[in-house]
């Protein structure tokens, strides 16, 4: 998973660069680089966290206006926004501009559906902890500035974590879903503990009293406002529904809206199930050249047997070197930069997945991003704990899909993409499906020289994937409860209890995380067709290369940019 803006895409009012927004909008190539960037930084002003954690530190401190008034505005804004990229037409753009055109209008088409549509704001606690929001990490743990300067951007931004918590609190309507709650609690609480425990450790050798003072009563009257909260959430529990399912036309309007992708339901899924049984027909097979007569569960169990030396962080930083030699070996993708990636363990109140990559943002360098990896939940049982620690193989391939090549090399990309607002805005299928399609590539590419317990280890990654797609339709079309979706991720993906509840639980609040999958899918296709003709297994570095250029638009645009206008369907 990635950790970097992908939620929100709104914007104030027009920046004088456009002029008065009543005069007349003059459709020429140089009015489109203007409305473009006027776009960004209207959107960094009324979303001054995400410009944060994109690199512009000016903004730093500061929260947007979640009040209702706030959030109608944004509304508004988008939809003029839109009506503004509209009125650029064929004659008017270069071919380049057209794409990046279509690609400014689905992200705000996306946008407005998470606004508008799904109500996001007064139904999710994640909308205001998702890739920026409240959370603070980017002050205590991207090393952009001295931690004298960091304090006292914490400082402000802590001043204004009670204004924005009291609009969080007049948002959200209950009776909330009960795995709602569950989530407002993790992500809230969790912050507590990160913001009383943790982050004063970080700033107490900042050698200034008054800034200290300053930053004590900050920080305190934050956790207040924070704790006070998450009690809130607490005392709604009693009375929380399992109402979480959006409906299947609403279900069909997000994909749409969010990715390009208008594929009726059932074709769908049955395209899911089809994946599905592909892997799990490859993990028989692993199984029994790995452990011939034995069963496919005794076959993961001593696959999941083979922990990481020192536990999955010191695994995971183990796995990093050999994985970008592996690449270059290859010749699969160019690595543009000599970034590197550290690994660490999760901060408390992110700790609801197992692994995310925290990425500087594009308008920063010279940064370390950062690998993180949850510990088990503490509250769980030994034995529970002990099973959610993945073997060496399966955790090779979060490695592959978080850092090489997955979303780290695609942001080494995406940050020096010719469009800056390609490199401001990543979709979620563009993001997580080239992660997820990373894992099987390499593979497909010689990772493990054949080995079957290496093979298990991605088919467990993409058999979990697999069942988030399947899960997202199911639990929101009301074909599938939490209980069914968590029983499929123990017998289809052979997850452990503890995650497979946890996968489950995200299923109802991210109901777009069969993207993993998605993506993948449309990915796969797309590398088939183009390189059908143009070399086949020897053009993969080329395809690579250039599907990494868009920066993350919905994959379907970039098909068509690749393909022709006549590149057939997506999947």
């Amino acid at each position: 998973m990635l950790k970097k803006p992908t939620l929100f895409f709104l914007m104030s009012i027009w920046s004088a660069s456009l002029g008065c927004r009543h005069m007349e909008f003059k459709s020429t190539q140089n009015d489109w680089s203007r409305f473009v960037h006027g776009f960004i930084e209207d959107y960094f002003r009324l979303h001054p966290d995400a410009a944060t954690w994109a690199g512009r530190h000016e903004f730093d401190g500061q929260l947007p206006d979640w009040s209702s008034q706030g959030l109608d505005a944004m509304i508004a804004q988008l939809k003029e926004a839109r009506m503004k990229a509209n009125g650029f037409g064929e004659s008017d753009l270069s071919e380049k501009q057209l794409f990046e055109r279509d690609y400014v209008i689905a992200r705000i088409d996306g946008e407005l559906f998470w606004l508008e549509e799904a109500d996001w704001p007064r139904v999710n606690p994640q909308f205001y902890s998702n890739f920026g929001g409240l959370d603070p990490s980017v002050y205590v743990m991207r090393p952009y500035a001295s931690l004298a300067t960091r304090l006292k951007a914490y400082t402000a931004y802590a001043k204004n974590v009670p204004r924005a918590v009291a609009q969080i609190r007049a948002n959200l309507r209950t009776p909330l879903p009960k795995t709602y709650i569950d989530l407002g609690k993790l992500l809230f609480g969790g912050m507590v503990s990160f913001m009383e425990d943790d982050i004063p450790k970080v700033f107490r050798t900042v050698n200034d009293p008054s800034s200290q003072a300053e930053f004590e009563i900050a920080n305190r009257d934050a956790v207040k406002s924070l704790r006070e909260l998450t009690a809130w959430l607490e005392s709604e529990s009693s009375k929380g529904t399992d109402q979480f399912a959006v409906g299947a036309e609403t279900f069909s309007r997000m994909l749409k809206a969010t990715e390009r992708v208008d594929v009726p339901l059932d074709l769908l899924e049955a395209i899911g199930r089809d994946d599905l049984d592909r892997n799990l027909a490859a993990l028989n097979a692993a199984c029994q050249a790995l452990a011939p007569g034995k069963s496919v569960e005794e076959c993961i169990a001593i696959v999941s047997a083979d922990k990481p030396e020192g536990g999955p962080v010191a695994g995971a930083r183990s796995q990093l070197a050999g994985l970008r030699a592996f690449l270059i070996e290859k010749g699969l993708v160019t690595i543009p930069g000599t970034e590197e990636a550290l690994v660490d363990e999760s901060p408390p109140f992110a700790r609801w997945n197992f692994a995310y990559i925290d990425i500087p943002g594009a308008y920063e360098t010279g940064l370390p991003s950062v690998y993180y990896i949850a510990p088990p939940d503490p509250t769980w049982s030994k034995e529970e704990q002990a099973s959610y620690v993945p073997g060496k193989d399966d955790l090779l391939f979060t490695s592959v899909h978080e850092v090489w090549p997955g979303h780290f090399l695609q942001f080494l990309h995406s940050n020096r993409a010719q469009s800056r607002f390609g490199q401001v805005f990543v979709g979620y299928a563009f993001a997580e499906g080239w992660a997820h399609y990373a894992e099987e590539m390499m593979w497909e590419a010689g990772l493990g020289a054949g080995d079957p317990s290496t093979h298990i280890g991605q088919l467990l990654n993409a058999l979990l994937r697999n069942v988030r797609f399947l899960s997202a339709i199911g639990l929101h079309t009301g074909k599938m409860t939490v209980a069914d979706s968590e029983k499929m991720f123990r017998e289809m993906a052979y997850q452990d209890p503890g995650n497979a509840r946890q996968q489950a639980a995200r299923g109802t609040f991210d109901p777009a995380y069969l993207n993993y999958t998605l993506g993948k899918l449309m990915i796969r296709k797309l590398r088939e067709d183009w390189s059908s003709t143009r070399g086949g297994r020897s053009a993969w570095r080329a395809f690579h290369d250039q599907f990494l250029s868009y920066g993350g638009p919905p994959i379907p645009l970039i098909r068509r940019a690749m393909l022709g206008p006549d590149s057939g369907s997506a999947l």
